[in-house]
């Protein structure tokens, strides 16, 4: 990994799901959401993840790391009070870029937003959102998932 970068998108017309791969995603965090690193654990069907991440908004430091199920479930206490659980889903765009779609659920229910990642910062700001893609929340930071996760609530 190294850098990640990432447009994030509320969703202001939920498109067909029915066609695009999906999975569950259960995610907690073991830092606050004003600690200057993020690290999350995430667990992803069947695969578990330790991930570090810098502050930021559109470009970010990434880092993460494959954790067996014990290592995952001696970890996951460190993160009560701060999880979110979504489905994700997969899809490409017509314009061929690819996103990720999170409809998440408890007390985060009804929100949805979609992920585009990039090569480069210029192929992000290039980026034109398709009309079912609502308000660009990238720069936001109540919509980061570790600010969700803390919350437990809509912004």
């Amino acid at each position: 990994m190294g850098t990640e970068i990432e447009r994030k998108f509320l969703v202001a017309d939920l498109p067909d799901l029915g066609a695009l791969p999906a999975r569950p995603i259960e995610q907690g965090y073991i830092t606050a959401p004003n600690d200057t690193t993020e690290l999350r654990l995430r667990k992803k069907g069947d695969a578990y993840f330790l991930t570090v991440k810098s502050k930021g908004g559109l470009a970010r430091a990434e880092h993460e790391v494959a954790l067996s199920q014990q290592q995952f479930d001696e970890l996951w206490p460190l993160t009560q009070g701060r999880r979110v659980e979504k489905t994700r889903h997969t899809g490409t765009l017509p314009c061929g870029t690819g996103f990720e779609l999170d409809v998440f659920s408890g007390a985060l229910a009804p929100l949805v937003m979609v992920e585009v990642e990039f090569p480069t910062l210029a192929a992000a700001h290039a980026f034109v959102p398709p009309p079912w893609f609502g308000a660009d929340v990238t720069e936001d930071s109540r919509y980061k998932n570790q600010a969700l996760a803390s919350t437990a609530a809509l912004p």
